[in-house]
């Protein structure tokens, strides 16, 4: 994602409410990632914004997500991944912005609980991404 511009959680702030974790972005915690997990940037698709956005909700629905929110005119979408094996939550923002050569796609993940994810979200954004190409 965009480490110096986030897309920002809305809708499912109320959702997070009494959660361990914060859903507010940390810059330390941003150079750490960007040191661990290098791959996981912005996804640039040589579509339309109009176009992007429908395949970033196409995605969210093939992950398998809870849809929280979704406001096309701001390119966000809101949703909840719930995990398999112990059913912890896991709140996603995706944003769509306009580029010079189509639309870049912005995707966030955060944990509700737990004090490392061990990878698991910058492995969803990574998984998303691949949905996201899907023809």
């Amino acid at each position: 994602t965009d480490t110096r511009n986030p897309p920002a959680f809305v809708a499912v702030l109320p959702l997070r409410e009494g959660s361990p974790n914060t859903s507010k972005y940390d810059p330390e915690v941003a150079a750490q990632q960007q040191e661990a997990y290098p791959d996981v940037v912005p996804i640039k698709l040589d579509v339309s914004p109009k176009q992007a956005f429908v395949m970033a909700r196409r995605a969210v629905s093939e992950m398998g997500w809870e849809l929280v929110s979704e406001v096309p005119a701001e390119g966000r979408i809101e949703a909840t991944a719930t995990t398999f094996w112990f059913g912890f939550k896991d709140d996603v923002v995706v944003r769509v912005r306009p580029s010079v050569s189509g639309s870049v796609v912005d995707v966030r993940s955060v944990s509700r609980v737990g004090r490392s994810d061990v990878g698991a979200n910058a492995k969803r954004v990574r998984e998303y991404a691949e949905y996201l190409m899907k023809p």
